[in-house]
């Protein structure tokens, strides 16, 4: 039976993925059985409250400036937007709301102020709030600590080894320089991947190696299965089967048994049957909702009805940590006030490249 390691192996974790599938599933949902209620599912919103004009080169990212993408792009939600957003949330069974904003990292000023009286009105709604707003220094993290804010996401993507495979705009020590400031407050760590970009197995092992190697482990990872989309340097990847989704869901329970995993995008893929086969093998999360920031999603009333059909109920907010109680605004800490200067590699990346000048050249034609 596993315990909380923090020591994995590459090795050791491709013995785990490979093993036959059902003695693989056995063992994980052994496990989740001791670290989880199996038939409890946390169920978040993902709400995009800045959409479109990143300037990132995420090859699977459709929030890209530097692609050609059918995503309708909008400025900051107000908060009253928000708030509305999260109280219908909360009536279809979500415990938590995420708010995702296409921003390379976080900046001081009147929309990060915002931001924090978008968390302290979610907070005040009883509902867990997750932000991904992208790199955040040490006094950003403080301040939506102190503003209510419950869990903070910041993916690792892939192995460090495929991440310059993907991305060229940030580099993969601002990722878990961003974790270390998130772990300095009381605000909860998420933090996952993608696979189906093209990756090995052993990118997939890698990645877990290093999610493994945090102290502590994050309190949730998401597996998303990349949902390709046209203008994307990925654009033409296929489907990830479900069977990898399984094999990947099992393996990250096995490593990280405490941790919740996040069955997140993708699942409009998955069957019905696809998607229980994960619950088994240590899901214990989803996003409802019709799409995941700009990415289709199952409708929220097809989740239920699955929940059903399993027996599953909706988890309740603040089931696994208490829920934090905000600061009055004028005892929180100010910005600091100074830029932080995050790494650009810039390396050439060519399916990237050719994708962002197959954009120009669309733009330059509609002109």
């Amino acid at each position: 039976m596993s315990e909380l390691r923090h020591d994995w192996t590459k090795e050791e974790i491709l013995d785990i993925y490979n093993r036959p599938l059902l003695d693989l599933v056995y063992e994980a949902a052994t496990i989740h059985r001791k670290y989880h209620n199996p038939n409890e599912v946390q169920v978040s919103t993902l709400l995009s409250i800045k959409t479109g004009g990143c300037p990132e080169d995420c090859a699977y990212c459709p929030q890209a400036a530097r692609y050609h993408t059918d995503i309708e792009t909008n400025d900051l939600m107000s908060v009253e937007q928000v708030k509305a957003q999260a109280l219908r949330a909360k009536a279809s069974g979500s415990s938590r709301v995420c708010m995702g904003a296409a921003w390379r990292n976080v900046e001081d000023g009147p929309e990060f102020d915002q931001v924090l009286d978008m968390v302290r009105t979610i907070n005040s709604l009883d509902m867990e709030v997750c932000c991904t707003l992208g790199m955040l220094t040490e006094n950003q993290a403080q301040r939506l600590a102190e503003a209510g804010l419950y869990a903070y996401n910041h993916n690792l993507d892939s192995s460090e080894e495929y991440y310059k495979e993907i991305i060229s705009t940030r580099g993969w020590e601002d990722r878990l320089e961003t974790l270390k400031n998130v772990r300095k407050t009381n605000v909860t760590v998420c933090s996952g991947g993608i696979i189906g970009m093209g990756e090995s197995i052993e990118d997939r092992a890698g990645m877990l190696v290093a999610l493994s190697s945090l102290s502590p482990h994050p309190e949730s990872v998401p597996i998303n299965a990349l949902v390709s989309v046209e203008g994307t340097p990925l654009e033409e990847q296929e489907v990830v089967p479900i069977w990898d989704m399984i094999r990947m869901v099992a393996t990250t329970r096995i490593v990280l048994p405490s941790t919740t995993v996040r069955l997140s995008a993708g699942r409009t893929e998955m069957s019905k049957e696809g998607q229980a086969f994960c619950f088994f093998a240590g899901a214990g999360s989803i996003f409802a909702g019709d799409k995941l920031l700009t990415t289709p999603n199952p409708d929220v009333n097809e989740d239920m009805e699955l929940f059903k059909i399993l027996g599953i109920n909706p988890m309740k907010p603040y089931a696994k940590g208490a829920k934090p109680q905000p600061l009055p605004v004028e005892e929180t800490t100010p910005p600091e006030g100074e830029k932080v200067k995050w790494s650009r590699p810039g390396h050439r990346i060519e399916k990237n490249v050719e994708a962002t000048k197959k954009a120009n050249k669309k733009r330059k034609e509609a002109i």
